[in-house]
Parts: C-alpha cells; sequence; structure tokens
C-alpha cells in the first residue's frame, strides 16, 4: 500500500479550504496537518480549532503531526476536531504509553515520530501498540529542507524489525521527498510519503501525486 500524504505546510494558508478540496481532486491519499507549539520546534503554525473548521471540507484522512512539548494535554482537543491519526513525537515530555493509549481510546490511530538524531531502537518498546512510525528525514520545524539520505538505514532497520515481530505497521517518511527521493525512501521500507513544496509546488499537483505514486510503486 503507497500513501501520499500531501502536507498542508506548503499551501496557501489564505486558501486552506479551497486547497483541502483540490488536494482531494488531485487524487492525494491523506493530508498531513503539522502543528508547532514554537517550543518543541521554533516555528508555529495551527491548532485543533482550526483542525474542527477544515473537518468538513473534505473526507480524506486527517494525518495530524504533533511537533509540540507536551501532547497528551492535547490529544482530547485533536481527536474532538476530526483528526484520523495522531503523531507525536519520542523526545516529547509526555508519558509515551499513555499518550499511545490516549489516542487509541478515543477512536484514533496512534503513530510516533522520531528526529534525525534519535535512534530508531528507541521505539521499538511501543511497536506493538503503534499504527505508524514517522521517521524525519530533514530536522522538524520548517518546510522545503533537504531530504537527509543518511536516514535510510534507520527506515530499514525498523522495517526489519517490524517483519520479524510480524507486523503490518505503516512506515511514514517526512522531509525532503519528491520526485529525486521517493525511491530511495520506499526502497528503504518506507509506504507512508509526505510531499510538501513537491506537490503544492508543481505546475499540475495531481501529475506530481500520480508520479510520485508511480515512482514508489517500482519499489515494491
Amino acid at each position: 500500500m503507497i500513501i501520499i500524504s500531501p502536507s498542508i505546510l506548503s499551501c496557501d494558508f489564505s486558501k486552506m479550504g479551497q486547497q483541502f478540496r483540490f488536494m482531494e481532486d488531485c487524487g492525494a491519499d491523506w493530508l498531513h496537518i503539522d502543528v508547532m507549539d514554537g517550543h518543541f520546534v521554533p516555528n508555529i503554525t495551527l491548532g485543533a480549532p482550526i483542525v474542527k473548521v477544515l473537518r468538513p471540507v473534505t473526507p480524506l484522512t486527517f494525518d495530524v503531526h504533533l511537533m509540540i512539548s507536551e501532547p497528551l494535554r492535547y490529544i482530547r482537543d485533536f481527536a474532538a476536531a476530526g483528526s484520523d491519526i495522531i503523531t507525536f513525537h519520542y523526545e516529547c515530555d509526555s508519558d509515551i504509553e499513555e499518550t499511545i493509549d490516549l489516542i487509541h481510546s478515543l477512536g484514533c490511530k496512534a503513530g510516533l515520530s522520531v528526529k534525525p538524531k534519535t535512534d530508531i531502537e528507541k521505539i521499538y518498546p511501543y511497536l506493538d501498540k503503534l499504527d505508524m512510525v514517522l521517521v524525519m528525514t530533514v530536522e522538524p520545524g520548517f518546510g522545503g529542507q533537504s531530504f537527509m539520505a543518511d536516514m535510510m538505514p534507520k527506515i530499514t532497520k525498523l522495517r526489519e524489525e517490524c517483519s520479524k515481530r510480524g507486523l503490518d505497521i505503516l512506515i511514514q517518511v517526512d522531509g525532503g521527498i519528491s520526485l529525486k527521493t521517493i525511491a530511495e525512501a520506499a526502497k528503504a521500507g518506507a509506504n507512508v510519503f509526505v510531499a510538501g513544496s513537491a506537490v503544492f509546488g508543481a505546475e499540475s499537483p495531481k501529475d506530481m501525486i500520480a508520479e510520485l505514486r508511480s515512482k514508489a510503486a517500482e519499489c515494491f
């Protein structure tokens, strides 16, 4: 299964509703919604009230990525706002297992993310409870950064560990995904691809999503 999740961090925020609908028409599978608190990462984006307002716009899966220090405090808000998948960071200040359990109890899927400098083994104790793992291929906090190819062994190692345990976990990659990099990430074992500027900055986002999907499919 190949999933393309355009990152709204690269969209025109003055036309978010229109752009959400446009991504649906372009063949996107999910919408990746980056939430930043200005503390865990330097930037600030949006909160649960905006997710709630945008939820009726499209039936696409809301793939919410919490780059915040205390996700446990806000899980209920983002679940109530209409999130389908809530991913938070291993490096946060909240209790990891308690946060995962709360996400599931509210009917959402749970993802756990790691920054580039975090060893992938750190999340192994939680794999049995996770629906997805997000491996960052840039430092979180800003869009438009260059793809970190040296993260590919981390993805491969994670995929091997999941296979060893018989776990069918989605592996998402976020950061610098484009036509030049998606095949490398797919070969490493990723199957969910966050693409921001590559999609929203394309002359034809619909064609770009189709091409990204095709490039990834060639690796399976």
